[in-house]
């Protein structure tokens, strides 16, 4: 417990896991209702209750501490701390079989949504903490889903940049030991946005790796 993981998924075959703002609203509201060592229930069932938020869980209770979130329209980004034994195993469990089974019940389909079971990687430093959590802050900007001023272009994207940057009057995220080390929010905002040069190197990289590796 207490140790920091980055956790990701795609949409199986790449497909949408959001299919219009309802969608990534429910997705960003699962994020808070699953977040609990209590079952919630379905979050099909609430959805039609006309439950706009249920707030955050209390400390006692959560599974995890959401730092930073990136959901994408077809995969998603957590940087997540560890607050319970097996949290983030018990959370990703009743986020991902919770939430496809709201998008299957309400999109009439069946099946696998994600593609298999979620990928974890362990934080091992502090420079790399930042370094994610400036990675998926801006995550729709890696992927070039912006515009000029570096807003999304779809509004199918929610991220934690605006709670990052002040943004937003609904925060989620416990952003303390990230912003903690920098003196306000704006010279946060300027290290994130100094590093995401690096990282669209580092993506560009990457596809022309997997482009020779096709060859």
């Amino acid at each position: 417990m207490g140790e920091f993981y980055h956790v990701y998924n795609h949409g199986i075959e790449d497909r949408d896991i959001v299919s219009d703002e309802y969608d990534s609203s429910r997705f960003l509201e699962s994020l808070k209702m699953f977040n609990s060592e209590t079952p919630i229930g379905s979050i099909y069932e609430q959805s039609f209750n006309h439950v706009q938020s249920l707030g955050r869980p209390t400390s006692k209770s959560q599974l995890v501490n959401i730092i930073a979130y990136c959901i994408n329209p077809n995969h998603f980004h957590l940087l997540l701390e560890q607050v319970a034994e097996n949290g983030i195993s018990e959370f990703m469990k009743r986020l991902g079989g919770g939430y496809t089974k709201y998008y299957n019940q309400r999109n009439k389909r069946h099946g696998h949504l994600f593609r298999g079971k979620f990928k974890a990687v362990w934080v091992n430093s502090n420079e790399y903490l930042l370094h994610l959590s400036a990675y998926i802050n801006l995550n729709f900007r890696v992927h070039g889903i912006n515009d000029q001023l570096g807003r999304p272009t779809s509004k199918l994207i929610k991220s934690s940049w605006e709670e990052y940057t002040g943004t937003t009057k609904e925060p989620m995220c416990e952003k303390d030991i990230i912003l903690g080390q920098f003196n306000n929010k704006e010279e946060y905002k300027e290290y994130a946005e100094d590093a995401l040069p690096i990282m669209l190197d580092r993506k560009k990289t990457e596809r022309e790796e997997k482009y020779l590796m096709i060859e």
